[in-house]
């Protein structure tokens, strides 16, 4: 089941994807990590699905990493009293917290006081995925008197977004908290935090989570940008939410804010996955427009370490083929040679840490002597980052004795995880590494494996130790 590219798949898991068929084909056309949207669904229907991807995960003798991803606040106006109002430009709107009292074309209530109290006059406040435009004339702690910049029909329970505020509320609500609870117990690999403000988000989700699971941050809200570096630091990895990115600030600028995203997970080691609307017209159709394929491309380009599909496999009427269609972008992208030299071109200084060092003395044995693969023995999974940071030519064997730790890094560039027993010497870490790089048909005799490991064995975050292998028959070592 070995991948013949670098970046990873994530697909969305929803009903059009839940039964066990369909699921081991999206898995062996190339999907590497399953999201389970806890915006829809019930407990029962993500048991179910998370059941059957580890009894596929089983079957198939591959680590299988699955997402949950929390709803986070949903910020809606209320209800009208006759049906959807036109609201037209220049006309004056109210909204206020009278949320038992229907709506009409001068006012609709707007249940959370959390807006009213980070509110300023000017503030631009959007509705209907930014669709309809409002301006801050007037507020207090109950109301909101606003100017209509861009009309157009409002209906009930249309979402508000309030872009460049930081609201005062938590990124977690009660449902979230429920949710995560649900999750943890069934024991999910990665948790994506929506909402996400400030770094103090995801050390809030920390405090609940601990080292049961890893964290996404889903960069969805132009505050999260301004507090990039302490938000990437803070998590595991970052989501790029393109979708509500580009209801938040103009959409010409989401290609640079994307780009942004990736260079400072780049930098910090942080795997990043860029989503929404990638194939979106494979929701209907077997086949994506030029464009799709080339948002996809670009990504690759830039060095995301995963890209995702959302509704095209969940709900739509295409999911293998949209995984199928994704798998080939990524391989003909990575065939390009324009590909490595943008990738190398990108590469950013590393830390002064041990580890770092490692990965960038594995990198340059890597570039002399083209090793077949490069191995890294890991715990916690932090070694294996590391070097996925260099961006090796060279696939990554990730051999871990943990499996929470081999399905997480299904989400890691370059990584291919196997789960393995502890070592207790130099000589066993080097003729097993060999045995399970010929074993897994990454390496043949007479190639090279390079080796990176921690003395003392089995001390997490203590990788020290780099080892050149070459391989004889039967995966021994020569």
């Amino acid at each position: 089941m070995n991948r013949d590219r670098k970046a990873k798949i994530v697909a969305t898991v929803g009903p059009a994807s839940t039964d066990t068929a369909t699921l081991e084909a999206m898995f062996r056309a190339g999907a590497d990590v399953f999201r389970l949207n806890f915006s829809h669904g019930t407990h029962d229907d993500h048991r179910r699905r998370l059941d059957t991807l580890r009894a596929l995960e089983h079957s198939v003798g591959r680590p299988i990493g699955v997402l949950l991803d929390l709803q986070g606040p949903k910020l809606r106006i209320g209800t009208f009293a006759d049906g959807p109002v036109r609201l037209e430009k220049g006309a004056a709107f109210r909204l206020d917290l009278d949320a038992a009292r229907p709506g009409d074309v001068t006012r609709v209530a707007l249940p959370h006081p959390e807006i009213f109290a980070a509110l300023a006059v000017g503030t631009e406040l959007l509705l209907d995925d930014g669709r309809i435009q409002l301006r801050v004339e007037g507020f207090d702690s109950e109301r909101a008197d606003t100017t209509v910049v861009n009309g157009g029909l409002l209906s009930d329970r249309k979402g508000v977004n309030v872009p460049g505020v930081v609201l005062p509320l938590s990124a977690l609500t009660a449902k979230d908290r429920a949710d995560l609870a649900f999750g943890l117990e069934l024991g999910v690999d990665w948790i994506a935090l929506s909402f996400v403000q400030r770094a103090e988000d995801i050390h809030e989700l920390r405090a609940l989570v601990g080292e049961r699971a890893a964290i996404v941050a889903k960069l969805e809200k132009p505050a999260a940008i301004a507090q990039l570096d302490a938000i990437v630091d803070a998590a595991d990895a970052v989501m790029v939410a393109r979708g509500d990115l580009g209801v938040e600030m103009p959409a010409e600028q989401v290609p640079a804010i994307q780009k942004r995203i990736v260079r400072v997970c780049r930098r910090l080691g942080k795997p990043v996955i860029v989503a929404t609307q990638m194939l979106e017209s494979m929701v209907a159709a077997p086949v994506p427009t030029r464009a799709e394929a080339s948002d996809v491309a670009t990504a690759i380009y830039d060095g995301a370490d995963a890209v995702m599909l959302s509704a095209e496999s969940a709900s739509g009427k295409f999911p293998l083929e949209a995984v199928t269609m994704m798998n080939s972008i990524i391989v003909q992208t990575e065939a390009d040679t324009h590909y490595t030299e943008s990738i190398q071109a990108s590469h950013s200084p590393a830390r002064a840490e041990i580890a770092d060092a490692i990965g960038l003395a594995m990198r340059s044995v890597a570039a002399l002597l083209a090793p077949a693969a490069v191995v890294a023995y890991t715990s916690s999974g932090h070694s294996a980052l590391r070097i996925a940071r260099e961006r090796p030519r060279a696939p990554i064997l990730g051999m871990t004795p943990r499996l929470a730790t081999a399905r997480r890094l299904a989400l890691v560039w370059g990584v291919h995880a196997v789960l393995t027993h502890d070592v207790a010497s130099v000589s066993e870490m080097t003729g097993f590494a060999c045995a399970t790089a010929w074993r897994e048909h990454l390496a043949a005799p007479g190639e090279i494996v390079v080796i990176a490991a921690g003395m003392p064995f089995g001390a997490a975050g203590s990788t020290n130790l780099l080892r050149i292998a070459r391989l004889g028959e039967g995966g021994a070592v020569q």
